[in-house]
């Protein structure tokens, strides 16, 4: 402080006193520099000066020799010595200064006797030892180095000269081809001349530059630096006011000063003006009281209180003002310090808004001293637990929490929170009450600056809910919607198990793959809707008949599954069968139906049939399509024969979609003949699949499989195109027309675009809808419904007639034979075949015949073998009868020439059984 006083107290001339030599020193600087610059333009000049003697010298030792050779005047010759002289004399110095070791006398008398300025010598001296290689130096010196041989040839030409002269020897062609020597060396020896003095002028330019520049620079910085030292005196003179000025304006508070007297404002910082929107100079003058929405009469002095400031453009502040009385020189006034005081409301704000949003929020909040002992909750927690702040004074958070298991929370819980980590995890919390719930807690540290552990938060939420919505979403996870029953996944699940217990303790397991028997039928004659009120109860009914530890599933469709374990062998399950297929057999009353259902079960076991789940399963279900395609309402035991049958099945499937696209399919013909008169009227399309390796497969084998594999349609209209090809080529090689009937899948015959593609398919053959007769069973038109109708209707438009086939076999509904369309009743070949012995058979063909006459139908009895039964029927009224009696299938070229005898045949494989009967 005694530094800085004696500081501020000095004379100013004494403070001021750097400043006048900082700028003597400056001039100073300056007169040498350009001292110094003048010797340098001097030394240039003496360049510039020697650079036109010695070109001189060059070009008039030139013009010299040759007005010598020319003539052979001596004052010829001894002009050119001289200027030839001063030549060698400045080349001389120059190789003297180059090699680095010389007599500068001699140096300097060298170039003085090329008539150099004399206070030029020594900076070329400098120069040219020093410098050689600098701008423009480096290239005059080349170009002056470059004529020294040209120089010296022209000393040799003057010597040659002087002594051809003295010995009369000198022809006019010696002089010609000395003139030429010498013309030649000029041209040569004055460009670089010119060079020499270019450069050295761009020398003498560049440098008078780069010292021009050099002493601008160094006053400019010399001035630079003199002002900054005067700028820190003179900063420093004001520098007791400034950093009041400083401090007052820096202050992050709004400082007015006041005069005590008046009450008016003497003086305010920078901050006041901000704050105020009013600059320091209108303020000044002002009352205090002013500045202020409330009232200034009750602060004490020394004493904060809050007020509002007013601001600019009407806006305001909220303060905390505090004053004290000060002297200022022999003034005494009042000190006010304003501050803001708004981050400390907002910082209020928020915590009691906090405080409100901790209260109001739905999950339970405890806080917990150190020691764990709560100390505060929320409104939620009393909800949630009935216990209030008063009745959990005191104890500790976790001591009406449990683990789910029933232990207390463990020490290892504290120990991470208290490490810095968050814990949160599943606790069966008590309530007031003395009942408990599941509760979601999560727990955490409030730290001091210390990393301490002040404070722990608990944050709870009941969820009980929740565990009862995750425990139904699993229970559907693992279960069927429909029937309650456990699904694919969970089946295996309880399969594995079974099978480890029966591993372990050597048993059998069961699994039984249950299918039931025309379930379509009913989701299309009733609705899906009843169809799934069936597997209901059907999923009740297999329930019932199972005991504790038997599991029943249903894994898609109408497919359950039943697994049965803990049995000594395979063959103990055959009684539970035997009573599911009674309990599924029996009729179900679903709303007000009463339907009557039956199933086909396949058995498979452990550990005979499989070692693991999913091979138990395709075991039984391999049963189940043996049980299903023998009998039906049946159950089978698993053999490896029935798996080889499911992968023959799958091959068959394979092969018949290449069968398609190989075109391996081949129509035969059946005829069928008027039976009083055994003229063939008609001929049956019948499919044929020609194998390349097995041969040929018949319909019976592979349209089933066709069928389950939505290929049906398109053999069909395969089928179709075929036919009709084949009768347009029969009426092209004029075989006598006849009717050729072609059987129709329910699925083709129910499809929207069925009548068009059929219609379609005759107009392209140009053939007559006459000519083709449609084949369909009975019970597939019990399954199409009401489109029959309609499609009946129409093809009766197009003149197209339609056969019912397989006739009194199916689900008989003798209304579709009064559809319009229907033509023919084909009697199916069960009938026939215990003609005429069976009176059964025999009544019921009767039947059939007098039913057709009735309606107007023309009969057609199938799969005639025998003379009796030909003759039965000639007298029951058939028309139409078609069978080996009469002809085996043909193919088509057969069949043509059994229509047209008088036509060559390619091969007699023609058989007929009995022969032709005419």
């Amino acid at each position: 402080m005694r530094i800085a006083t004696t500081t501020l107290q000095r004379p100013l001339s004494r403070r001021l006193m750097p400043l006048a030599y900082a700028l003597i020193a400056m001039i100073g600087l300056i007169l040498a520099l350009t001292w110094g610059t003048l010797q340098v333009q001097i030394t240039l000049a003496g360049f510039l000066n020697g650079e036109s003697l010695w070109s001189k010298a060059q070009k008039q030792s030139v013009i010299d020799l040759e007005a010598y050779a020319t003539g052979g005047h001596a004052a010829d010759l001894a002009s050119f010595k001289q200027h030839y002289a001063v030549l060698e004399s400045d080349r001389w110095a120059r190789d003297a200064v180059a090699s680095g070791n010389f007599d500068r006398g001699k140096v300097a008398q060298a170039f003085g006797r090329g008539s150099v300025i004399p206070g030029a010598i020594p900076g070329m001296i400098f120069i040219l030892q020093h410098f050689p290689s600098a701008p423009h130096i480096s290239a005059a010196l080349q170009a002056w180095y470059s004529t020294d041989d040209s120089i010296a040839e022209l000393g040799d030409i003057a010597g040659e000269l002087q002594d051809a002269r003295a010995g009369g020897r000198l022809s006019d062609a010696e002089i010609g081809r000395q003139r030429g020597r010498i013309h030649a060396l000029s041209q040569y020896i004055e460009p670089r001349t010119n060079v020499f003095s270019l450069e050295i002028a761009h020398g003498a330019a560049w440098v008078g530059r780069i010292l021009f520049g050099s002493v601008l620079g160094v006053a400019c910085i010399a001035m630079l630096m003199w002002l900054s030292m005067a700028r820190r005196i003179l900063a420093g003179v004001r520098g007791t006011e400034e950093r009041y000025r400083l401090l007052f304006d820096s202050a992050a508070d709004a400082i007015v000063m006041i005069d005590e007297t008046s009450g008016r404002i003497v003086d305010a910082n920078r901050t006041a003006s901000v704050w105020t929107g009013r600059e320091v100079q209108g303020l000044i003058g002002d009352r205090f009281v002013h500045l202020f929405m409330q009232s200034l009469s009750r602060q004490e002095a020394g004493r904060a209180a809050t007020n509002t400031l007013l601001g600019a453009n009407g806006g305001t502040r909220p303060v905390e003002t505090q004053t004290s009385l000060v002297n200022w020189g022999d003034q005494p006034v009042r000190q006010a310090i304003i501050r803001d005081i708004s981050e400390r409301l907002a910082m209020e704000q928020e915590r009691r808004v906090a405080a409100e949003a901790l209260a109001s929020i739905a999950e339970g909040v405890i806080i917990a001293d150190a020691d764990r002992r709560v100390i505060s909750t929320n409104a939620a927690h009393v909800e949630l637990t009935g216990f209030t702040i008063h009745a959990l004074q005191g104890k500790r958070l976790d001591e009406t929490r449990r683990l789910p298991d029933g232990r207390p929370l463990p020490q290892s819980i504290w120990n991470d929170v208290a490490a810095g980590h968050n814990w949160l995890g599943e606790v069966q919390s008590g309530r007031s009450d003395g009942t408990s719930y599941p509760e979601q807690l999560s727990i955490s540290a409030i730290r001091n600056a210390g990393n301490q552990v002040v404070y722990y938060v608990a944050v709870f939420t009941d969820i009980h809910e929740a565990k009862t919505n995750q425990r139904r979403l699993e229970h559907l996870a693992r279960h069927d919607p429909l029937t309650g029953l456990v699904n694919r996944a969970e089946f295996e699940r309880y399969c594995t198990e079974a099978l480890a217990v029966a591993e372990r303790e050597r048993l059998a397991v069961a699994v039984l793959f249950i299918d039931l028997d025309a379930f379509k039928i009913v989701n299309d004659s009733y609705s899906h809707a009843i169809g799934d009120r069936l597997l209901i109860k059907v999923g009740e009914r297999i329930r019932r008949q199972l005991s504790e530890g038997d599991v029943a599933g249903r894994i898609g469709g109408d497919e359950f599954t039943v697994l049965i374990p803990r049995l000594i062998l395979r063959e103990d399950a055959r009684a539970i069968v035997s009573r599911l297929l009674a309990a599924l057999s029996e009729p179900l009353l679903v709303d007000d139906y009463e339907i009557v259902l039956s199933a086909s079960i396949g058995v498979s076991g452990y550990p005979l049939d499989g070692d693991n789940a999913a091979t138990l399963i395709a075991n039984a279900d391999a049963a189940m399509y043996a049980a299903k395609t023998e009998e039906r309402n049946a159950f089978r035991f698993y053999t490896p024969m029935m798996h080889a049958d499911t992968r023959q099945r799958m091959q068959l499937a394979t092969e018949l979609r290449q069968a398609l696209a190989r075109n391996e399919f081949q129509l035969v013909f059946q005829p069928s003949v008027e039976l009083r008169t055994g003229r063939i009227v008609a001929v049956e399309a019948l499919l044929r699949w020609q194998h390349p390796e097995r041969g040929e497969v018949f319909p019976a084998e592979f349209i089933p499989v066709a069928e389950g594999l939505g290929l049906i349609r398109r053999i069909d209209e395969w089928v179709m195109q075929a036919t009709c090809a084949q009768i347009q080529a029969w009426d092209l090689a004029g075989v006598p027309p006849i009717r050729v009937a072609v059987n129709i899948s329910a699925r083709w015959f129910g499809h929207p675009a069925f009548v068009e593609e059929v219609s379609r398919t005759l107009q392209s053959r140009q053939l007559p809808a006459q000519r083709l007769l449609l084949e369909i069973t009975e019970s597939a038109m019990l399954q199409l419904g009401d489109d029959t109708e309609r499609t009946m209707r129409t093809l009766h438009t197009l003149g197209i007639a339609v056969a019912i086939d397989d006739f009194g076999t199916g689900y008989s509904s003798m209304a579709y034979l009064k559809l319009p369309a229907v033509a023919y009743l084909k009697i199916d070949r069960s009938f026939i075949t215990g003609l005429p012995g069976d009176t059964n058979d025999a009544a019921i063909t009767a039947a059939m015949l007098a039913m057709s006459r009735s309606l107007g139908l023309i009969p057609i009895a199938e799969g005639i073998e025998t003379e009796a039964q030909h003759d039965f029927l000639v007298r029951a009224g058939c028309i139409e009868g078609q069978g080996y009696l009469y002809s085996y299938p043909l193919r088509p070229e057969e069949v043509q020439h059994l229509l047209c005898p008088s036509q060559p045949q390619a091969a007699p494989r023609l058989k007929l059984v009995p022969p032709n009967r005419g």
